[in-house]
Formats: structure tokens, sequence, C-alpha cells
């Protein structure tokens, strides 16, 4: 499951150093914004954001002034040694477009044990499948043939390489017959009477 459930609490401090004691606290500074609402600054607690955001196409159900907003990461900001959360922008979203974050990582996963199973590399499975996606075909409907595709491209690339292999076999005993052919044709040379 994609989406998760994190309170909010509001934010009235700002600046650097409001910040880092926000951080200090557990907390991560952020905003909630889109188009039927207006800029909410907020904290959230950094445990459960960072756990969340390790989810693909994660759908942040934010509970915040009696009201739970649907969003998504638009900007996540981390330090760049550490790599704590420092800051969160979050875009309010529809539910039909969260339903369709959610289809989306639904598939990631089943594309990734599918591939396994069929003991194909999950790289090629999910090239296979963001292509039919891009082609305007639906996430989860794209699942199924992905792996086929990848199947079929599994044995054109096993056979353009044991055509390869063959020619680069053949291409050596040629060299190899030639070189032999070669030296047979090399008389030594008489010592040289002193």
């Amino acid at each position: 499951m994609t989406n998760v459930n994190i309170t909010a609490s509001p934010r009235s401090e700002f600046g650097k150093g409001a910040a880092r004691r926000i951080r200090r606290g557990g907390q991560v500074p952020a905003v909630l914004y889109g188009t039927d609402i207006s800029l909410m600054h907020v904290t959230l607690p950094e445990h459960e954001l960072n756990l969340a955001l390790r989810k693909p196409r994660v759908v942040l159900n934010i509970a915040f002034d009696s009201q739970t907003f649907l969003t998504k990461p638009r900007d996540v900001q981390r330090d760049p040694v550490r790599l704590n959360l420092e800051h969160l922008d979050l875009l309010v979203i529809t539910k039909q477009e969260a339903a369709l974050r959610s289809d989306y990582a639904d598939a990631v996963a089943q594309v990734h044990s599918a591939a396994e199973e069929a003991g194909l590399d999950v790289a090629m499975v999910m090239q296979s499948w963001e292509e039919s996606v891009a082609n305007g075909e639906l996430p989860l409907d794209a699942v199924s043939h992905a792996v086929e595709d990848a199947k079929e491209k599994a044995i054109e690339l096993a056979a353009a390489a044991a055509a390869a292999g063959a020619s680069e076999d053949a291409a050596a005993a040629s060299a190899a017959s030639a070189l032999e052919a070669v030296e047979t044709d090399i008389v030594p040379a008489e010592p040289a009477a002193e």
C-alpha cells in the first residue's frame, strides 16, 4: 500500500533558527499547497516521513486542522552529507491521481516479483513495462505482457550473442588455419658453415 497517514502540526516560526529547532525536536518543516487551498506551513514527524518516502509513488494522507489532504512529495530537501530531511514541499492531489499513483506503485511491485519469478533481469522487464505504459497502456494491464516481452528480448539477445560467438569462433578457426599454413610453408634455414 502506498498511502501513508501522517499527522501534521501547525508551524508559526520561520527562518533558519526556527527550522533547526524544529529538526532537533524530531520534526521536519514542510509546506502544503495546491490549486484549491492556500499555502499551509506545517511540521511532520521525521521518522514516519523517512519511512514513507522509501515507498515508490507514495501518497501522504496529511491530517491537519481537522481535515485530511491527499498529497504527493514535490520537493524533498536533504542535508547533502548526513542525508537528513531538511524540508519538504507537498502538493495536494485529487483522489483520482492518488489512485493512479497507487496503481503505478502496485504495478512496479508486480513487475519486480514477476521478473524474479521468471528468472529474468528486473531492469529489462521494467524497461519493457515502462515502454508499454509510455505508449498509453494502463500500468496494471502492462504487467502481464512485460514479462513476455522481456523473455522475447532475452531470447533475441541470446541468439545474437550465440551468432556473434559462432562468428568469432569461425574467425578464430580461420586465423588458426591460416597461421598453421604459414608455419608449414616456412622452411628452417640451414646453419651457416664456419
